[in-house]
């Protein structure tokens, strides 16, 4: 059997059938289903959307409430796990929220006796989907509390994803405005092709391990700097132009960037070769919630571009989903250091779609690597 060579990073290489999304990079457009991903995050809330992933389709009003109720239900703790958030919460001293987050799934997996993907049916398959996509951002909230000092809120019924989100972390029922920026952010967030995390999602459901053991290998991909951990590293590359001198600094501060061979954070994309449409949408979003940090954001876009354009006008890079996102949650009132769990609270959903459609084939992901290493050479004996 000859081996087909692919491209580095597998980049242009199609492994897999789906029916959940499609990114075309050359276009800037990427879709849910058979919907626009950005009209579903700019008409349609979180919870429909959710709902879309699940069942292949849009649901009425008795159906969105019936399905809201249900998620709502799911996304309180047990005592028993509870004291697993805090034991994790306060152990130790480096706290990455993604790392801690894998620990305590990896306990709910084994205190509600998720079965592998292998032995389960589809109903069971799909139950512990919703349980985990609903339960990953009380977790969250929960560690970043207890780990500065606080109590976790307790899990309330009466407000949606969003809502609850923010609710949860700063203690406060959000402003309404806050709280559809975040729903519109996390709608457009919530799957975004074969990226490096739902590949990694897909390759360990393919095994036919459990659902959990899935997530877990996602979001260890996506804490990555190159994946999900960039929207904080693209606020802190405003803060060193703020440093430096502001908007009129930025041109300099991006030349100098490049000159030393290190990567502009926000600006770029593996996929798109124009305008990252997730970007267009945010930059709307920070710009109708105003405030200083978002009109910096919005010059220094424009001359950190200018000197992209300049250094690569071939190959031209825009500002993408984590620039502005940072600054959009910053507005919001998202602490920094939680700016890539609210990018985990969107895209397990998306990670637990692209688990169960896998589940459905029995055929394991076993790609093969060209050897390049030295010859063989005979043992001395």
């Amino acid at each position: 059997m000859s081996v087909i060579e692919a491209d580095p990073g597998l980049s242009n290489v199609s492994v897999a059938h789906t029916e959940i999304g499609d990114v075309r990079g050359e276009e800037g457009f990427y879709q849910y289903r058979q919907f626009s991903a950005i009209d579903l995050a700019r008409h349609r809330t979180f919870e429909e959307v959710w709902f879309l992933f699940v069942y292949g389709r849009l649901p009425d009003a008795a159906e969105l409430a019936e399905f809201s109720a249900e998620v709502r239900s799911l996304r309180a703790v047990d005592d028993e796990l509870m004291t697993v958030i805090r034991v994790v919460a306060t152990t130790g001293s480096d706290h990455r929220s993604l790392i801690d987050l894998r620990t305590v799934l990896s306990a709910l997996g084994q205190l509600e006796g998720m079965s592998p993907l292998w032995d389960s049916d589809e109903s069971t398959r799909a139950r512990h989907a919703l349980r985990v996509s609903a339960v990953t951002p009380t977790i969250l909230a929960a560690l970043h509390r207890l780990s500065t000092g606080v109590e976790p809120m307790p899990a309330r019924a009466d407000l949606d994803t969003a809502a609850h989100w923010l609710y949860s972390i700063t203690g406060e029922v959000p402003a309404p405005e806050y709280a559809r920026a975040v729903e519109q952010y996390l709608i457009a967030t919530i799957d975004h092709g074969f990226n490096a995390s739902t590949f990694t999602a897909r390759v360990i459901a393919s095994s036919g391990a459990d659902l959990v053991s899935a997530i877990c290998g996602a979001i260890g991909a996506f804490s990555g700097p190159l994946h999900g951990g960039a929207p904080d590293r693209a606020l802190d590359a405003l803060d060193e132009i703020v440093a430096a001198g502001g908007t009129a600094a930025a041109g300099e501060w991006a030349r100098e960037q490049l000159a030393s061979g290190r990567r502009i954070m926000g600006f770029g994309h593996a996929v798109y070769r124009t305008v990252d449409p997730r970007s267009e949408l945010l930059r709307e979003i920070a710009i109708g919630l105003g405030g200083e940090l978002v009109y910096l954001a919005v010059d220094v876009e424009r001359e950190v571009v200018a000197v992209l354009e300049q250094a690569h006008p071939d190959r031209p890079l825009y500002a993408n989903v984590e620039f502005y996102a940072g600054v959009v949650m910053d507005r919001c009132g998202i602490p920094r250091s939680m700016f890539t769990p609210t990018f985990t609270v969107s895209r397990v959903v998306g990670w637990c779609s692209n688990v169960l459609e896998q589940a459905q084939s029995r055929r394991i992901i076993r790609p093969r690597a060209r050897y390049v290493g030295p010859d063989v050479v005979e043992l001395v004996r």
